[in-house]
């Protein structure tokens, strides 16, 4: 995909849906590193809907984070069923440090699209607050991936 202007991009060949939404992802992530957006919950919702929403089973991703809130990488650390992934706090940690995260910012999708954060959602990213909290690793928010999307900084779970 080529930009012509500000508004058009070409497409030389076939996309399939996935590939839009991953453009359309790399579009935003583009454009919320020059304006600091991953702070906004609303924003980061529109940009891991486009990363997750169309996965068909559960992803753990993690979005790693520097001083200034600006997004280093996004990366998919985990990968489950339809229903449930394993996240081991080790390897989160382990990538944050690599990744030389000041902040994170977890997300996981719900192929059901029922967003609703589950118990074992919610012991999950206490365990990973803990574990970040030992390396002075902020965790600023957990995004379930649905619809609509659910901030668990925005019900006051983080």
């Amino acid at each position: 995909m080529q930009k012509q202007s500000n508004l058009t991009y070409v497409v030389n060949e076939p996309l399939t849906a996935n590939q839009v939404f991953e453009k359309a992802a790399e579009l935003l992530e583009h454009q919320y590193q020059r304006e600091n957006s991953f702070t906004d919950p609303t924003n980061t919702k529109h940009y891991l809907s486009m990363k997750l929403g169309h996965q068909e089973r559960e992803v753990f991703a993690v979005l790693f984070l520097d001083n200034q809130n600006q997004l280093i990488s996004y990366q998919e650390l985990f990968y489950g069923t339809v229903d449930s992934a394993s996240v081991y706090p080790r390897e989160v940690a382990k990538a944050a440090l690599y990744a030389n995260a000041a902040a994170v910012i977890f997300a996981h999708n719900h192929p059901s699209g029922i967003a609703e954060p589950s118990g074992s959602d919610k012991r999950i990213t206490t365990k990973l607050v803990d574990a970040l909290n030992l390396l002075d690793i902020r965790v600023l928010d957990h995004v379930v991936v649905g619809s609509p999307c659910v901030s668990f900084a925005e019900r006051g779970l983080i």
